[in-house]
């Protein structure tokens, strides 16, 4: 088993982790639970030898271990697939795979045929077709997923850490990753899961441990708890009060698609939004969402069809026709499309609208502070100071920033796409707290979930895609859980 014993990491004045401990038993599943800054991360990284701890000890076996690098948490065998690999683009899977490692024949040379001997068997052991031969860049996100657990089978790990492994995955790829999560548990290893999804922490982990501010919040065995009380446990409050529902007057169409096509992504796609409203879209990856905002935002070309605004027909072909006539599009990757993570928040949240707060060629300091305190304020962003990187700050409030930015711009409608994704329990109830907000001042809000418990919470309507082409339409009274799956399966029987 691996034992974390009385864990302390401080960071400067700031503790990190006070006094955490956990037990993780082979051929058991234990996930890993909290919101993001509960120190999840920060034991991740003393595990694998990135941070030493302040105090505590990490025992495998009964032993102790002394992780003081990376190289010494490989040794031990422990090894991490991260939410997003960091590996060499430029280098081949079999070098990637056996990087640290590499295999050496007569006099000192790279002995390449037993390289890609090696990297074919643990990719055929995890059921890819990746060729050890290909070129790391020229895969997809999912395919350099498996490239990552591959690299950790490898080394022969015993301890596997999952951080957030399923964030770009699609439902098919999800399934694959359990069901090698499941063969990996059977050959008794240790792995340790975290995930946000409370969904994918039922179905794969046995044990659970919870952690709150840094310090154990509670623990046990998965069957013996519930969703409502690991919410308990990381914030303090219940599932109900996760997904509020807005009370706002809803007025006139704002927003008006009509028989919207795109070549290959979407048929016939018409929907409106009222002020005051929050319409929700829902469908399973690949039903053509984000490529219709993408499209009503003019970011994808259409074929055909026809968006009005204010009841006035206009022309969208670019992003700035959009924001001329009051649209604002957050878009589902914020880290590479929604924010410049190494700018300041000031900086991030000016940028669309530079004409506003500049001099000439010159930027004018105090019209930007004006804007971002009044907005920033709005969306209330927790942050030292408005000079604070993007980058330093969490999920939550990273997507809080993009909100921000574009309720700066002064839009009529605002299309969020899975504003919540990859961001805890407790990010996600303040992003539908500032989302209640912009609905109660007379905006029109369109949301893109995949997760249905959160497009039923916060929706006034939701409409249903699947396979490019709108399927159904319900109203809030007639919200049926059972109904939309069914509808986005294609199944409306």
């Amino acid at each position: 088993m691996l034992e974390v014993c009385d864990l302390h990491k401080n960071f400067g004045g700031v503790k990190a982790l006070s006094g955490v401990s956990l037990t993780a038993q082979a051929g058991r599943v234990l996930g890993l639970i909290g919101e993001n800054g509960a120190g999840k991360s920060t034991i991740i990284k003393c595990l694998t030898g990135i941070h030493r701890p302040t105090a505590g000890d990490i025992r495998l076996d009964g032993q102790d271990h002394m992780l003081k690098s990376p190289l010494d948490a490989v040794t031990a065998g422990i090894s991490a697939i991260h939410q997003e690999p960091s590996m060499f683009d430029d280098l081949t899977v079999a070098e990637n795979i056996c990087a640290g490692a590499i295999p050496l024949g007569f006099g000192g040379f790279v002995n390449w045929a037993t390289m890609k001997r090696r990297a074919s068997a643990v990719l055929d052991r995890i059921g890819s077709t990746i060729s050890p031969s290909a070129n790391l860049k020229s895969l997809s996100v999912a395919e350099r997923h498996m490239v990552s657990l591959a690299k950790a089978l490898a080394t022969d790990a015993r301890v596997l850490l999952f951080d957030e492994p399923t964030a770009a995955l699609s439902q098919s790829e999800i399934q694959h990753l359990y069901t090698i999560i499941d063969a990996l548990r059977d050959e008794g290893k240790i792995i340790i899961f975290i995930s946000h999804k409370f969904d994918e922490i039922f179905r794969i982990c046995d044990d659970y441990v919870v952690l709150r501010d840094g310090a154990l919040a509670g623990y046990g065995q998965m069957r013996d708890t519930s969703e409502d009380d690991l919410i308990k446990m990381m914030v303090g409050r219940s599932v109900s009060d996760v997904y509020p529902k807005a009370e706002a007057d809803i007025g006139d169409v704002v927003l008006e698609a009509s028989n919207l096509c795109h070549p290959t992504e979407f048929d016939d796609v018409s929907f409106q939004v009222r002020r005051g409203e929050i319409l929700g879209f829902y469908g399973l990856v690949g039903a053509g969402r984000t490529e219709v905002m993408e499209a009503v935002f003019g970011l994808k070309q259409l074929s055909h069809g026809t968006i009005r605004v204010d009841n006035k027909e206009g022309t969208i072909d670019a992003p700035h026709q959009a924001m001329e006539v009051g649209l604002a599009y957050v878009p589902e990757d914020r880290q590479h499309h929604g924010a410049i993570l190494p700018f300041s928040i000031s900086a991030n949240m000016s940028l669309p609208q530079l004409e506003n707060v500049a001099r000439g060629m010159f930027l004018n300091a105090a019209a930007e502070t004006t804007l971002v305190e009044n907005f920033a304020t709005k969306v209330s962003i927790r942050a030292r100071d408005w000079d604070q990187s993007v980058s330093e700050l969490s999920g939550g409030n990273q997507q809080k920033v993009v909100i921000g930015k574009w309720l700066a711009t002064q839009p009529r409608v605002i299309v969020l796409d899975e504003p919540t994704k990859g961001i805890d329990v407790g990010s996600k109830s303040a992003v539908h707290e500032t989302i209640g907000r912009l609905v109660q001042a007379g905006l029109a809000v369109v949301i893109v979930s995949s997760e249905l418990e959160e497009v039923m919470g916060i929706s006034d309507r939701i409409t249903v895609m699947a396979r490019g082409r709108v399927v159904a339409e319900y109203e809030r009274s007639s919200f049926s859980g059972e109904k939309i799956v069914a509808a986005a399966s294609g199944n409306m029987s």
